[in-house]
């Protein structure tokens, strides 16, 4: 174990460089993730440095009082294998109390979760490609009271309550970050929120009544992004949406296994896909 580290919550800015840290991992966050999970949870990122050097990070983000989720753990590969991504791992630990924690892993780190007390519980399977472009007349951009509806579907999508979280996500500018909601007679059955990344466009969350409207709601998005391929997280146990995506040529970079401490939300069929691997 080196000497001469602290541990702390992490700026804003210092979100940013971490962010960058993703980055040079592959994990092509979005341009303007910072802003978003900094309002979030700002007492939730946490930064390992050695005297005035930044080494090592993690994210854990309580959304309501049974549930957090962790993510955005890197330690800088000159720094690795010196005991400072554990102690900051646990820092991260202690911050969610007695909440159950889930997290999406790499494969190489799922015997270091297991030794945590994390059960995989699924898998992310991360897919990446182009669907056509059909703006759908049954699609419109969220609207400030919309806001409530957009927080019950999500809940009852993922067994918990992340409302600050989505607050933030939600909404963006027009280049950045927009959220599309889908209606049926009226009324909001779903909603999938597309953000800028350094390559490409994320799609997550997407919350539908069943894979046809998922595929709307994508298809809509890709209307509004036509460069680059669309990237959508999906959990394994939506295997029509997988069956659908799979068919359309979507490649799989890359799968991750879905684990918890503790117990896992209750999430439901309409969760289609996840909002980000950092905060669930």
């Amino acid at each position: 174990m080196d000497t001469g580290f602290s541990t702390k919550v992490m700026s804003k800015s210092e979100l940013e460089t971490v962010l960058n840290w993703a980055a040079d991992e592959g994990w092509n966050p979005g341009i303007a993730d910072a802003a978003a999970f900094y309002a979030a949870a700002p007492n939730g990122f946490f930064l390992t440095k050695v005297g005035d050097r930044p080494v090592a990070a993690v994210s854990v983000v309580n959304h309501d009082p049974e549930n957090a989720f962790l993510g955005l753990y890197i330690c800088r590969p000159n720094w690795r294998g010196r005991g400072l991504g554990l102690a900051t791992w646990n820092v991260g630990l202690e911050h969610a109390g007695h909440r159950s924690i889930g997290l999406d892993g790499v494969p190489d780190q799922e015997h270091n979760y297991r030794t945590s007390g994390f059960v995989k519980t699924g898998s992310s399977l991360r897919h990446e490609g182009r669907v056509e472009a059909l703006q759908s007349p049954n699609t419109r951009m969220l609207q400030p009271n919309d806001f409530e509806v957009l927080m019950e579907l999500d809940a009852h999508a993922n067994g918990c309550k992340r409302s600050k979280f989505l607050q933030s996500w939600l909404t963006g500018t027009e280049q950045i970050r927009g959220t599309r909601l889908l209606l049926r007679d009226g009324e909001i059955c779903g909603f999938a929120t597309w953000r800028a990344c350094h390559v490409g466009t994320k799609i997550g969350p997407v919350v539908a009544p069943d894979t046809g409207s998922a595929l709307e709601l994508i298809s809509d998005i890709a209307f509004l992004r036509r460069e680059g391929p669309l990237i959508i997280d999906v959990p394994d146990k939506n295997t029509e949406l997988l069956k659908e995506l799979e068919s359309l040529q979507f490649s799989i970079p890359f799968v991750t296994a879905r684990m918890y401490r503790g117990r896992p939300p209750e999430t439901d069929q309409s969760l289609q896909a996840i909002a980000t691997m950092e905060l669930g």
